[in-house]
């Protein structure tokens, strides 16, 4: 028999694809418009070729020159809200603060959790005298109640139960990846050519880290435990620039390591340079990149406090650190690349079972039950 067509309601202020949290939410809309679902947007911009197909409601933008981030989520979360006036969904789904939603998809650390690594008396100070504080709060708290809840990371499912106490109707969806475009045959077509361009013996060992906001993504911990047969490849943009050039010229490595900037769709080969990727964070709700390296059949050492950290055992298909000493070391041991071939090929393996569509598989089993519930309830 075949399922009901449901008729769904995504909440997000931009489908695109260029940030990590934008990308989970256009592939498991899309995955459910070729599933038959019904697809409405409300957002303030969109991806023309990924909406393709979907219904689109544009939420006014607010003023361009108010930059506080806090304002445009309240006013975004108003502003939709508005516009989902006399409309009705078997399911509204939210990548955003609010409160107008059956199912919200929570792709970052609580607000309320980040306000402890403060003082007691700054603590103070954010949660009871800042404005800005006080709406963030507010608002979390709204958000925190809605019916269903899902964390994209187990570490994010602990933080809303540390913070907010809610265990009901709250499930973990991590990120997936598209196994049939990330996959090891095209790096091992590319390999030859884009190591050849760029001047990179086959004995070298090419360590690739991807992503911005360097500072909390560990650059720091990751450029002094560069070794002298290894090269390090930066790619996306980053604070303090010359900070991290310093390091890298007071670390010995400053002619091996190549900071790259932003590329686009380009990282592609930057994947196919490298022999392994480094995801050192200091706090990654997950860390998206971790999986597309091990769908290439990379391996990946990634640190304790990245969410992508729970789907690697440690020494089979990846390895993972507690302490920024312990980082050097696993990375020498690397240099060996019969151990890279080991243990990529079983990264590979891992990375199969977290594909989008099996993320879309969970979603839609939830949107179900919502659908039913609000059904009986009506």
């Amino acid at each position: 028999m075949a399922k009901k067509r449901l008729k769904i309601a995504i909440l997000v202020k931009s489908f695109i694809t260029t940030g990590g949290s934008e990308r989970y939410t256009v592939e498991i809309a899309r995955r459910m418009r070729d599933r038959g679902h019904e697809i409405h947007l409300f957002a303030w911009g969109k991806d023309d070729e990924q909406s393709q197909g979907m219904h689109f409601y544009l939420v006014p933008v607010p003023n361009k020159l108010n930059r506080s981030g806090v304002l445009n989520s309240y006013s975004y979360a108003r502003e939709s809200a508005r516009v989902l006036q006399g409309k009705t969904f078997d399911v509204i789904h939210s990548h955003e603060r609010g409160a107008n939603q059956d199912l919200l998809t929570i792709h970052t650390f609580s607000y309320l959790g980040g306000l402890y690594k403060y003082s007691f008396i700054r603590r103070l100070d954010q949660r009871f005298l800042s404005f800005r504080s006080r709406l963030y709060l507010w608002m979390e708290k709204r958000q925190m109640q809605s019916p269903w809840l899902v964390a994209v990371s187990g570490v994010i499912r602990k933080d809303i139960e540390k913070y907010y106490h809610r265990k009901h109707n709250v499930v973990t969806i991590p990120p997936g990846v598209d196994a049939d475009v990330f996959h090891p045959d095209w790096i091992s077509a590319n390999r030859p050519s884009q190591r050849k361009d760029r001047g990179i013996g086959d004995k070298e060992t090419v360590v690739l880290f991807v992503g911005s906001e360097f500072k909390r993504k560990g650059l720091d911990i990751l450029i002094p435990a560069i070794g002298k047969e290894m090269r390090l490849f930066v790619v996306g943009r980053g604070q303090h620039l010359e900070h991290y050039k310093k390091l890298a010229e007071d670390s010995g490595a400053r002619e091996r390591v190549y900071f790259e900037g932003f590329v686009g769709e380009d990282v592609k080969n930057y994947y196919a340079l490298a022999d392994v990727l480094v995801l050192p964070s200091l706090s990654d709700a997950f860390g998206m990149t971790v999986l597309e390296a091990m769908a290439y059949g990379l391996p990946v050492v990634v640190s304790q406090a990245a969410g992508a950290s729970e789907i690697i055992s440690h020494g089979e298909d990846g390895f993972i650190f507690a302490q920024s000493a312990e980082l050097a070391t696993i990375l020498k041991s690397l240099t060996d690349e019969k151990l890279r071939t080991n243990i990529g090929g079983n990264a590979r393996i891992t990375a199969e079972e977290y594909t989008w569509e099996r993320a879309a598989d969970r979603y839609e089993e939830i949107y179900y039950r919502i659908a039913q519930e609000k059904k009986s309830n009506s």
